[in-house]
């Protein structure tokens, strides 16, 4: 039923609504070494039974959080052809993030490869200064918002995760979600935003992180989670491999909105460089 008469129900309206059901795959990776961890993701992926809409991978899947960033960004042409190949195969959107070179700069570029072929991206705004990826990379300027199957989706970068202006919702999305390299050693600053980022923005939200030690001896928990728009945890794992499949209900999100409607109170500012 269709809600495009004055006389239909909010009931029947909500019967439309489409629920969004989304993959998780937090692994470890194959430091700096491109075609094991697409061989490695490519299995994983195959195993996913279900049919999804999105499945998110963490930060720099293809290499881990490496700053060889002329090395490895004309390899990962490679990687993002087979971005699309997955999407289409499995006809879903496959997301996560890679190194990138245009115009002789270079980014943490997160891609959103939709089956269809469309490619939309976002260049990672916050760099993480205490691991000198500033000095290898350029940082993003632009914030991207999605629409899939009836959802406002924005996409971000593990650092930028600890900066709620940038993150503010301010054009009414719907899942907040973050790649990630988070190291364990703050991964209860990982969680705790996380959370925070739900409540604040009354959306939900999900961290996809690594696990395992990278090439540098820095160990990563994992610690991939998805919140609710009340700062419910939905799902939670540290520590081990974890493909992981979520059902978020548009249905909840759209009545907790109406019934606590905290964001037409937000404030309105104008970010500047």
């Amino acid at each position: 039923m269709l809600c495009q008469r004055e006389g239909d129900t909010r009931k029947s309206c909500r019967n439309i609504m489409q629920d969004l059901k989304v993959a998780l795959i937090q692994s470890s990776l194959h430091w700096e070494n491109i075609d094991s961890n697409l061989k490695m993701f490519e299995q994983k992926i195959s195993s996913i039974k279900d049919k999804v809409d999105v499945i998110i991978l963490p930060e720099m899947f293809s290499t881990g959080f490496s700053m060889k960033s002329t090395e490895f960004s004309k390899a990962n042409k490679n990687s993002y052809g087979w971005m699309e190949e997955i999407s289409a195969q499995y006809n879903c959107v496959l997301t996560g993030s890679l190194i990138w070179e245009e115009n002789d700069k270079y980014f943490n570029r997160l891609f959103w490869v939709q089956p269809d072929g469309t490619v939309k991206t976002y260049d990672k705004r916050h760099l993480f200064s205490m691991g000198k990826e500033h000095e290898h990379y350029s940082a993003g300027t632009d914030k991207l918002l999605v629409e899939w199957n009836g959802w406002k989706i924005r996409p971000q970068i593990c650092y930028d995760l600890r900066f709620p202006v940038w993150n503010r919702n301010t054009e009414d999305y719907d899942l907040l979600f973050f790649v990630a390299n988070w190291p364990e050693r703050r991964s209860d600053a990982w969680k705790t935003l996380l959370k925070a980022r739900a409540i604040e923005n009354q959306a939900y939200v999900i961290g996809v992180n690594r696990v395992g030690e990278d090439g540098n001896g820095v160990y990563h928990s994992g610690d991939s989670s998805v919140y609710d728009l009340a700062g419910e945890c939905l799902f939670h794992q540290a520590n081990e491999e974890v493909t992981k499949i979520v059902e978020l209900s548009k249905e909840k999100l759209t009545t907790i909105r109406e019934k606590l409607p905290f964001l037409k109170d937000r404030d309105n500012f104008i970010l500047s460089d």
